[in-house]
């Protein structure tokens, strides 16, 4: 039942000795999904233990280098690897010529088939959809087309209160139907003082009868953006989200101008949205030390982080007892 977010590139533009460009893998329940891949992602990926064979399912952001420079890489390695199964990338329509290119030049060991899915949306809109979850893509703003995601764990099933089944002798088929939501309708009886039978029928509400097992989970991926006031609400009540932070507060100017965010921007957003967790990444490569980055996001949402290489960051699973 895990579902964590593991940063493995924070670098923006220019990679340092400390960071690498943007790569991520969020695992759900076993399932790998690789987020933007700069430069270098798969040597992080082996550094991290990541299995290249895991993954099915990659969504790039935007089209700039530092967040794709290691797909060609990668799409290779897994040729040379002996990958047979589907691929499926997830980009702004612009992508169809860049995997066209690939293609044409390096795509003659490729064996296996590469299914691009064009990202084209004004408002948050479904890309991707399991039975324990969806992806719903959503514009930023920044220089050229870009999208940000967010993963959600769909709501399980219903479960019956154990303690009502034997009073209300509920069988197999009643106890099914309440699990997919319905309310039971039977009709029932009971012997009248003059000793004739009364038949009426009786309707067991489901919301009487079942809990929810467990909170859906729950993942936002926002970069990089300018902060814009419509964002908050397309991830509103997110248990953990990742957003841009390239700059401080000390360059906000400048972040206006590359259409970027400041961690406080970043900060703002996370508390409008009442989200679980901030995870700050992107930043500038001027930045040695981030202590200042994180301490003016903690000033307005506490509960914010730094993105390190090999961090790892968990959203546990709630549960709840009937």
């Amino acid at each position: 039942m895990e579902f964590s977010f593991l940063t493995m590139g924070t670098a923006s533009a220019l990679p340092t000795a400390n960071r690498y460009p943007s790569a991520h893998i969020l695992t759900v329940r076993e399932r790998l999904f690789l987020i933007d891949c700069g430069e270098g992602a798969q040597m992080q990926m082996r550094k991290y233990g990541v299995s290249f064979a895991k993954i099915d399912h990659i969504f790039i952001s935007h089209l700039h280098g530092d967040h794709l420079f290691g797909l060609f890489g990668l799409l290779s390695t897994m040729a040379m690897g002996g990958r047979t199964g589907d691929l499926h990338i997830f980009a702004p329509g612009g992508f169809d010529k860049i995997l066209s290119f690939f293609m044409e030049q390096f795509g003659e060991g490729i064996k296996y088939n590469i299914e691009f899915h064009p990202i084209s949306c004004k408002e948050p809109v479904q890309i991707f959809d399991s039975r324990q979850l969806e992806v719903l893509a959503f514009p930023l703003v920044h220089r050229g087309e870009t999208y940000g995601f967010l993963f959600k764990e769909k709501e399980p099933q219903l479960n019956v209160h154990k303690h009502l089944i034997e009073p209300y002798n509920l069988s197999l088929y009643d106890i099914a139907r309440l699990k997919e939501g319905s309310d039971i309708i039977r009709e029932s009886s009971f012997i009248d003082d003059d000793g004739s039978e009364v038949v009426y029928e009786e309707t067991l509400k489901n919301e009487d009868f079942t809990y929810l097992p467990y909170k859906p989970r729950s993942f936002a991926y926002c970069t990089d953006t300018l902060p814009f006031k419509r964002l908050a609400g397309w991830i509103k009540g997110a248990d953990l989200i990742y957003h841009d932070s390239t700059y401080t507060n000390e360059f906000a100017d400048l972040a206006k101008t590359t259409f970027h965010s400041t961690s406080s921007a970043a900060a703002c957003c996370a508390k409008e949205a009442g989200v679980g967790k901030l995870v700050l990444g992107h930043y500038s490569s001027r930045y040695k030390s981030l202590d200042t980055m994180l301490e003016e996001a903690q000033n307005i949402f506490p509960n914010s982080a730094l993105a390190k290489e090999g961090m790892k960051f968990e959203i546990p699973l709630e549960k709840f007892n009937e």
